[in-house]
């Protein structure tokens, strides 16, 4: 199933129109219409907010093999493992860029969804969350 056909599916599911879904995205009809059609594709921050507002992952918009069936963990790398059950964890965070924020934050991993994470941290009396490659990071240490 080409993406176009699962941006289509994705959104008739969600109930919505390609206009409530443009403004969503802050881009124009046609532009949802030119990608539901294969005409043209999204750009990659545009398909990670396609994801999010959409309720799929990532990995099934871009993936032509990937099985919508599968669900957990099974059958995936051992990096895919090991996050989903740091899933709602407290954890420290060393990021291969300079991002001063993570770097000295304990976060809570909210969500994990293929090459994407999102996590949660405090910064000054506000929660601030991001969403993150998993190859930026350089490495994880859990917090009690």
């Amino acid at each position: 199933m080409s993406i176009g056909s699962k941006i289509a599916d994705a959104r008739k599911e969600k109930n919505l129109t390609q206009e409530q879904l443009a403004d969503m995205m802050s881009v124009t009809r046609q532009s949802i219409s030119r990608w539901e059609s294969d005409l043209s594709y999204p750009e990659m921050e545009k398909v990670v907010l396609l994801s999010e507002l959409l309720g799929v992952s990532c990995d099934y918009l871009l993936n032509n093999s990937y099985d919508v069936q599968r669900s957990g963990a099974a059958g995936k790398s051992a990096v895919t493992r090991l996050l989903y059950g740091l899933k709602g964890k407290k954890v420290k965070l060393t990021v291969f860029e300079t991002d001063h924020e993570i770097g000295n934050a304990v976060c809570t991993i909210v969500d994990f969804d293929g090459p994407w994470m999102s996590v949660e941290f405090q910064k000054s009396k506000k929660t601030v969350t991001k969403i993150l490659p998993v190859s930026s990071i350089q490495s994880i240490s859990i917090v009690k």
